[in-house]
């Protein structure tokens, strides 16, 4: 498959970012920006109000005591990181997001997801946040003084492409949430595409150019249209994904599926009619792929 540019796929801010690490005599400005920087990766990019602020943590961090990684598990063992993520999310959409926000990317496997699902059950939360800051995976990644990055959306020695794909559902761009910014909401996004281990489609996020790109939705069977599957000499269908549904009104551009995703299963025969008639309703194909 071929990538577009970094900004069409929503990582362009993280591309241009480079990595924020504490250095011996840090400005008292440094030392602001890493703070943020942890906030903005560990809870997800969403609004921390002052009062919510670990003014302990920030206070120890200032005055030396405590590395970036201690302070990155401060608040990850904060009230208000269990209140917006443990108490408040199922299971496995909480340790999808531990991954995301300790170690930059998305589970390996179901296997991995089931060893953190039983150090909650066996050990408890702050064992679980523990689980992630006091593996080698951090520290040669990020070691005691580099702000935690996403990083599972780039190709990696050893990183298979269902990882990689993975990665771009869980990342929605610069000016998503995860409290906010995901159309499964509290749901976990990847737990059936982990046991099955399947890829998904790299969907660019929401706020792109016109006619381009939506926010990551899964593609159930509700979704699917069968259009004279079985028909046809040649025998073969192709399942045909699409994404970004708009109105061709340049003024009114609501479109008129209540689904932003919709898949069709498609006869060879009628393969390039549906193409014609999807770009015509204002869709973007993000895939197609043979069923048989």
């Amino acid at each position: 498959m071929a990538f577009g540019p970094a900004s069409r796929l929503g990582v362009s801010a993280f591309e241009d970012t480079p990595p924020l690490e504490l250095v011996p005599r840090s400005s008292w400005e440094d030392l602001e920006s890493i703070i943020r920087a942890v906030y903005r990766q560990v809870l997800g990019n969403a609004y921390v109000m002052e009062s919510e602020r670990a003014a302990i943590a920030e206070s120890q961090f200032k005055r030396g005591e405590l590395s970036v990684r201690e302070f990155v598990r401060a608040i990850g063992k904060s009230e208000l990181y269990r209140s917006r993520f443990f108490e408040s999310s199922p299971r496995y959409r909480f340790i999808e997001l531990n991954f995301k926000h300790f170690l930059g990317r998305t589970p390996d496997g179901l296997e991995e997801t089931r060893r953190h699902s039983t150090i909650l059950d066996t050990e408890g939360f702050e064992a679980e946040i523990d689980s992630y800051l006091d593996t080698d995976e951090y520290q040669n990644a990020y070691g005691e003084n580099i702000v935690p990055y996403y990083r599972g959306y780039k190709t990696q020695p050893g990183q298979t492409m269902v990882g990689f794909t993975h990665m771009f559902a869980m990342l929605r761009g610069s000016s998503s949430s995860d409290l906010k910014g995901s159309i499964s909401g509290k749901k976990p996004v990847l737990n059936q595409y982990l046991i099955q281990q399947t890829p998904l489609s790299v969907i660019a996020p929401s706020g792109g150019s016109a006619g381009e790109g939506w926010s990551f939705q899964d593609t159930s069977q509700s979704a699917r249209t069968r259009l004279g599957v079985g028909a046809g000499e040649e025998g073969k269908v192709y399942r045909i994904e699409v994404t970004g549904y708009r109105s061709a009104l340049k003024v009114n551009r609501v479109s008129k599926f209540r689904r932003s995703n919709q898949v069709y299963l498609v006869p060879f025969d009628k393969l390039s009619q549906e193409y014609q008639r999807i770009h015509q309703q204002g869709g973007v194909i993000a895939s197609i792929t043979p069923v048989n």
